[in-house]
């Protein structure tokens, strides 16, 4: 799918000329055109504008059918709380713990910390 051909049909569906929609988001006219052919790919926060001033769920610029797609399962057979570390046990008293001591450094030493966690998760 192209975004572009999506949002001219969206904005053809509903009656709407590409002034209006320039009018409705602020963006340029001759933007919503280059989006709309394909000349340039618009950024998240630009089709969340787009998609209020069609009056449509984000979704459905991505989307074909009429509801929303079904997420699909990616923890199957395991529940959320399930093998996550740090959800239950003493992992949850040492991450709550870090999470104290972490809110309380400074952001240097945060970075530095993340740092060596990423070295050593790596081996």
């Amino acid at each position: 799918m192209i975004i572009g051909d999506r949002l001219r049909a969206l904005r053809e569906d509903k009656k709407l000329s590409q002034g209006d929609i320039e009018k409705r988001t602020g963006l340029l006219r001759c933007y919503i055109s280059r989006v709309e052919n394909g000349h340039t790919v618009p950024a998240i926060e630009t089709l969340e504008k787009m998609a209020r001033a069609l009056e449509v769920p984000l979704y459905q610029l991505f989307y074909d059918g009429e509801e929303p797609p079904k997420l699909p399962n990616l923890l199957k057979g395991k529940s959320s709380d399930e093998n996550v570390w740090g959800s239950s046990g003493k992992d949850a008293g040492y991450l709550s713990k870090l999470r104290r001591h972490l809110g309380k450094a400074a952001e240097n030493d945060r970075k530095l910390v993340m740092h060596l966690a990423q070295k050593m998760a790596g081996r």
